[in-house]
């Protein structure tokens, strides 16, 4: 086995440990851990990323914001340009979560390339959720508050990664969501 398949399949190994017990929000309670999954996946299959660094950040990208673990837990497995990244993709939970949405949004435009591309990945898997179904207790409005408030972000990535960028604006078109 390749170095970067055995790198890829340790950062989904950790990510199932760390995420083991969650799951999203929708009415099917999926396991938490097709989410990083999938965002692994939209940038490997659809964007064609193939950088083990990225593919292990969208891995582990929600591992630092919702579980127990801490960034030197990321840079001691994974090295420091894993944890730069997933530093960067992580909100602070102490903010509120308006803050946190607005912050997104300023700090979009300013993020590595690296963080660009999980950040794209991880609004698409998001969206493609939303569209295939309703989270328990949102309503309508919230759905597309939360599209409208993703435009923003998608915006200020706008130049990273055309065919990701295709299919969010694609999905902002049939949520009727100007971009």
């Amino acid at each position: 086995m390749s170095s970067g398949v055995a790198a890829i399949l340790e950062a989904a190994d950790f990510a199932a440990r760390k995420h083991r017990s969650q799951r999203r929000k929708d009415p099917e309670q999926t396991p938490y851990i097709n989410h990083p999954i999938g965002v692994a996946r939209i940038l490997s299959h659809e964007a064609g990323i193939d950088d083990i660094a990225v593919l292990q950040t969208a891995l582990l990208h929600d591992t630092v914001e919702d579980t127990d673990t801490e960034l030197s837990e990321i840079e001691d497995r994974f090295g420091k340009e894993v944890r730069l990244l997933v530093e960067e993709v992580t909100d602070d939970k102490l903010l509120s979560k308006d803050e946190r949405k607005h912050l997104q949004i300023e700090h979009a435009a300013h993020s590595s390339h690296g963080a660009k591309l999980v950040k794209l990945a991880d609004k698409l898997y998001n969206l493609r959720d939303l569209k295939r179904t309703t989270p328990e207790g949102w309503t309508e409005q919230r759905v597309q508050e939360y599209f409208v408030w993703a435009s923003k972000v998608v915006q200020s990535l706008k130049g990273t990664n055309a065919a990701m960028e295709d299919s969010l604006h694609q999905l902002f078109l049939e949520r009727g969501v100007t971009t």
